[in-house]
């Protein structure tokens, strides 16, 4: 069975930091485009991250560059967002999505394949 489950997620307090994970099983992520997406309440889902298995390669919302960073963990079938200098508007449900081996992680989301649960991130003194 094909399943995404994140980790990680939690209460920080501005200027802190978490790192969230995106641990797959059922399939290998060699090869996978990985999307890390965010969804506030009442405003609509937008993407953060993502990372192209294939080559390396990532790519970061403005709002996040320098902030954030996602990477891959080989030997536990993982990719993890580490989040440095957490601000209260980084509050939100995380989510992690693979999209299937052939293809750039910067697609829409609908066009992701697979998708976790969701993480809660709330920044706040």
């Amino acid at each position: 069975q094909v399943q995404l489950v994140e980790s990680g997620g939690g209460l920080v307090q501005p200027g802190g930091s978490l790192r969230l994970s995106c641990a797959a099983s059922g399939f290998t992520l060699d090869y996978y485009a990985i999307g890390w997406f965010r969804q506030a309440p009442g405003k609509e889902r937008e993407g953060v991250s993502c990372i192209n298995l294939s080559d390396g390669n990532t790519y970061y919302a403005d709002s996040v560059k320098g902030r954030f960073t996602v990477s891959r963990d080989n030997a536990k079938n993982t990719v993890h967002l580490q989040m440095n200098s957490l601000k209260p508007e980084d509050t939100a449900v995380y989510y992690c999505a693979a999209r299937l081996p052939g293809g750039s992680c910067l697609i829409p989301s609908y066009e992701y394949d697979y998708w976790g649960q969701g993480t809660q991130v709330t920044v706040s003194s």
